[in-house]
């Protein structure tokens, strides 16, 4: 009973681990939603011209821009992330393009270091689906619920207006939610009202993709108290037990009958001719067992009629030579198959019971950010593993060639002939040639440069032609070879 009730708890911890773990993928993908990615920002501005930007779709929880240590400048690109990820869709699908500071910045995609979020993703989307709802931001400070509800309302019968709560009572932070009865009053709500010019300030309006309390973070269901935990699995355990007993009752009934079924009866007299003679027993297939005898708890091995000896003393059956003889060490041994059934049933018992406390004990590498920050370091080989982590530099699979040709020299057989030269080191997948121009003049290409990005399949094949071209002459140009950030290369960023 103790070690199924150990089983029981056991049981019972997994399906809350599991529970755990999807509200937390949940809760992972949700702040995923929440941020931006944006691009060709220009060199002289700063982190408040892109919060002061991006701040009418929403609140900003925070701004990382990616610095470089040498010229102390940014790279060009930043992560903006919003408190709800309503605001982070409102920017993706407003922003992307504007000019901003000289130069269209582009907002596009959302970084993702969890593999497995899209499919949460999709599934929190298709949920949101089912209610009629909308996002409203920049709303202007004075106005409250009933304005907003009011305005709102000449698009059908609202549900729920509810704006966000501000730090201090009747004040709120500038966005809500509104939930109409009907689809198409929400579809002709955000078509109407989006950039509309409320109290002085335009109103952002877009559809909701999270169903209503999607951000209240993971479940936070409580543990049941040990003394009930422990009584449960004990009532469980109990029920497990008493059918396991009538299961075991009955295959074991079954079993004995098919055994002795196929043994012969064992004569009083016969009893202890296979330790006084070492006759090897062998069981007749056809014999029955006289009726009326009664079934000893531990069954002997059985003996075996030999013809003519029916009724014989014991002191002649002792004079019958032996049909057969017997190694020693076999019958030292000998195996009663009940007894094997019922200790190998304990030993796999005891092997799922460790499989189980294992699965309990292990603790699996953290997927996100937020994990390995709040990770344990445990053990000589977990300080080897991170100081891995922390050594392994940034991988770029893409060299960019700076300063090979001019944009006069730009023809349809360049990007072939730079695709020939760069195989030479390894499988070249793309090859990109991007004309930038330095001002806003739209008829003058003496201002443009020609930027020229080689995609190889591996980072060594990318190092080596970085290494073998670099410092090149070509046409009389001095050509500067160096690896391009990949991350901004992944998002068609080529303004680096």
């Amino acid at each position: 009973m103790e070690q199924s009730i150990k089983m029981v708890l056991m049981k019972q911890t997994l399906a809350h681990q599991q529970q755990q773990a999807k509200s937390f993928h949940r809760h992972q993908a949700l702040i995923l939603m929440c941020r931006v990615y944006v691009g060709s920002i220009s060199f002289e501005l700063k982190e408040d011209s892109i919060k002061q930007a991006f701040s009418p779709f929403g609140c900003i929880k925070s701004i990382n821009m990616s610095w470089d240590p040498i010229t102390q400048k940014h790279k060009g690109f930043a992560f903006v992330e919003y408190e709800i990820p309503e605001a982070a869709q409102l920017a993706l699908e407003q922003m992307n393009g504007v000019m901003l500071g000289g130069r269209n910045i582009k907002v596009v995609g959302r970084p993702s270091n969890m593999p497995q979020a899209q499919s949460v993703i999709d599934e929190i989307q298709e949920e949101a689906k089912q209610y009629n709802r909308i996002y409203v931001a920049s709303i202007h400070p004075d106005l409250t619920e009933d304005d907003i509800k009011s305005v709102f309302e000449a698009f059908g019968p609202i549900r729920t207006c509810k704006l966000a709560q501000g730090s201090t009572p009747n004040r709120h932070r500038g966005y809500g939610f509104i939930e109409y009865e009907g689809r198409q009053a929400a579809i002709e709500a955000i078509s109407s009202m989006n950039l509309f010019d409320l109290g002085g300030q335009y109103l952002r309006v877009g559809r909701a993709i999270t169903p209503p309390n999607a951000l209240h973070g993971p479940s936070s269901s409580s543990h049941m108290p040990t003394a009930a935990a422990v009584a449960a699995a004990a009532a469980t355990a109990k029920i497990q037990a008493m059918d396991a007993v009538a299961t075991n009752a009955v295959l074991g009934l079954s079993k004995l009958s098919s055994q002795l079924g196929a043994q012969t009866a064992v004569l009083p007299g016969l009893q202890q001719l296979p330790t006084t003679l070492g006759i090897t027993p062998a069981v007749p297939a056809a014999t029955i067992p006289p009726p009326g005898i009664a079934i000893p708890q531990q069954i002997r091995a059985p003996v075996p009629i030999i013809p003519g000896t029916t009724g014989l003393s014991p002191v002649i059956q002792q004079a019958i030579p032996p049909p057969t003889l017997i190694n020693p060490t076999q019958l030292a041994a000998p195996v009663i198959p009940i007894v094997t059934a019922d200790a190998q049933k304990r030993a796999d018992q005891q092997k799922k019971q460790e499989e189980l406390q294992k699965k309990l004990l292990e603790e699996t590498e953290p997927q996100t950010l937020q994990q390995q920050e709040n990770m344990s370091i445990k053990g000589q080989s977990a300080r080897h593993l991170v100081m891995q982590k922390l050594m392994r530099k940034t991988e770029s699979r893409v060299v960019i060639l700076r300063n090979m040709v001019g944009v006069e020299d730009v023809d349809d057989s360049l990007q072939e002939e730079i695709q020939d030269e760069c195989s030479k080191f390894g499988v070249v997948e793309r090859v990109i040639i991007y004309k930038e121009k330095q001002s806003d003049s739209v008829d003058d290409d003496s201002d443009t440069i020609v930027k020229i990005f080689v995609e190889f399949t591996q980072m060594s094949e990318a190092e080596q032609a970085r290494d073998s071209l670099n410092g090149r002459f070509f046409g009389g140009r001095l050509v500067k070879a160096e690896l391009y950030d990949q991350a901004l290369f992944d998002h068609s960023d080529f303004s680096g």
